[in-house]
């Protein structure tokens, strides 16, 4: 039976809807721009509309030919420092990058669907001190494509936007700089030249030019200083927090001052980023005793408890934005990208209910971590004390039967089923901007679309907005009852290794990690 349609709900906090524990801590209910860890890779994430000429930006950066930047359309592309220039495509149900050859002008491989990421690595200075990420238009990204965007801008530290003289900035992109500019994210702007007429608020100054050039005293217009005066004004008035933000023309002339810049910055983000974190915690060593008092079975049904109430949690919020995301795919359908644009559509929806999964599945394991251990040994928990649990709740993890299945990607296909992929390679894949070495106990949730999908919706044949509703409704539900099986399962995990680790130390007297 065709399930009926589903309601358009906001996400609610759910904690009055849990069953009742002590403490449990709220969950984030969206995707906001975090600040970097101290391991998170050095990055300048590239941003703006389409016809602002961002490759021809970067590989003016890089000394380059534009035409080695080139990637599918909705692709994110990473260029890192390595001693000799390869390219790769990382696709969503593949363990292993497809070679993508580091030649303009070579034919890259047939692939089935668009990668989530190219990685570009090549000999030049500047990337030793960061990498440089290349991101789609912002005009074709979307709510979803949005969130995936902010995500990967507060895990980078840096945030380039860049606007051509003869355009404004849409009410996107302001919400998304509003939302960049709340945190401690560093944004530059650069404005390349118009081709399409003069530049934003040049007609009067324009006009004035002209008749003081006749009279011999004016200089000659320079449409892109005076393009820079214009989209700040815009800017500071819907976004007043960005003042401090720096702008640069982008013409080659101009370029080595951007580069400085940005050198700069990375050279002040590493000393931040290794001062805010220390190598050796608190805790981190030594001897740590358990109260007096604790009864290993009390202990148990308190965990056991918090698990179950954080596992509903985790579905109840799933559930409601899998909801919201199948309205937006039908308005999308209709109104929007169509048949044909579904896949990609539907893709990015996908990739950022996956970072939202697991950012409240790693939430939630760190607030039952502090509540379970702080009954054992005493609150506040020092940091390093936390580290030593974590590290020993994943280890074992490793004695679960379902454990080496936690790594597992789900992948829609053409009939709106959904299939399996393990492996770290499986994972990797799917990772649009990948991150530094995960610390968290479980691994992140990973949801995409095989290539199948964009085979299927893409064919001449297969136009009808009907069928594309009906399809994307079936994968959908698929996709709340895979995730509910697998967070359950997730959660299952954690609370008998959890239970384990604790339990031990209550009958040794101490924490044995």
């Amino acid at each position: 039976m065709t399930p009926g349609p589903l309601p358009s709900v906001d996400v609610p906090d759910p904690r009055g809807q849990a069953e009742p524990s002590s403490g449990s801590a709220p969950l984030p209910t969206r995707l906001d721009v975090t600040a970097p860890g101290p391991d998170e890779p050095m990055a300048v994430v590239v941003a703006g509309p389409a016809g602002a000429n961002r490759r021809e930006l970067i590989a003016g950066l890089l000394g380059i030919d534009a035409a080695t930047l080139a990637v599918p359309p909705g692709s994110n592309l990473l260029v890192q420092h390595a001693a000799t220039a390869t390219r790769a495509a990382y696709v969503p149900g593949y363990r292993q990058p497809h070679s993508y050859g580091a030649d303009p002008l070579a034919a890259g491989p047939a692939l089935a669907r668009p990668p989530r990421r190219v990685e570009l690595s090549l000999p030049d200075p500047l990337l030793r001190h960061f990498a440089v990420v290349d991101t789609p238009d912002t005009g074709t990204l979307g709510v979803a494509g949005g969130r995936v965007l902010r995500d990967a801008v507060g895990r980078a530290g840096a945030l380039l936007f860049v606007i051509s003289a003869d355009q404004a900035f849409s009410a996107a992109e302001l919400h998304l700089l509003a939302e960049v500019a709340r945190t401690r994210v560093e944004v530059f702007f650069a404005v390349t030249p118009g081709v399409t007429g003069p530049a934003p608020g040049d007609g009067a100054r324009a006009q004035d030019r002209t008749a003081s050039g006749r009279a011999g005293s004016a200089r000659p217009l320079d449409p892109v200083s005076v393009s820079i005066e214009a989209h700040r004004a815009a800017l500071l008035a819907a976004v007043p927090a960005l003042a401090p933000a720096r702008w640069f023309p982008a013409r080659r002339a101009e370029l080595p001052h951007l580069r400085r810049a940005l050198v700069n910055w990375a050279a002040g983000e590493v000393l931040r980023r290794g001062s805010a974190h220390p190598p050796v915690p608190v805790g981190g060593h030594g001897r740590v005793a358990v109260l007096a008092g604790v009864e290993p079975g009390e202990l148990a049904d308190g965990i056991d408890r918090q698990v179950r109430a954080c596992a509903r949690r985790i579905r109840q919020h799933l559930a409601l934005e899998l909801a919201n995301i199948h309205l937006r795919v039908v308005q999308e359908i209709v109104f929007g990208v169509g048949c044909a644009g579904l896949p990609q559509m539907l893709d990015r929806e996908l990739e950022a209910l996956s970072l939202l999964a697991t950012a409240q599945c790693d939430e939630a394991v760190r607030g039952l971590v502090d509540e379970a251990a702080a009954r054992v040994f005493g609150a506040p928990l020092a940091e390093g004390v936390r580290r030593r649990i974590i590290h020993a709740v994943r280890w074992g993890l490793a004695d679960h039967p379902d454990a080496p299945g936690l790594d597992r990607v789900l992948l829609v296909t053409s009939t709106a089923g959904v299939a399996g992929l393990t492996g770290a390679g499986a994972l990797d894949a799917l990772a649009g901007l990948p991150g530094a070495q995960r610390d968290e106990v479980l691994p992140p949730v990973g949801v995409a679309l095989n290539g199948g999908c964009w085979q299927h919706w893409r064919a001449p044949g297969n136009d009808d907005p009907n069928a594309a509703r009906s399809w994307a409704q079936r994968a959908l539900r698929e996709v709340e009852l895979e995730l509910s099986r697998e967070v359950s399962r997730r959660f299952e995990v954690i609370r008998l290794s959890l239970g384990g680790v604790l339990a031990d130390a209550v009958d040794h007297g101490i924490l044995l990690a």
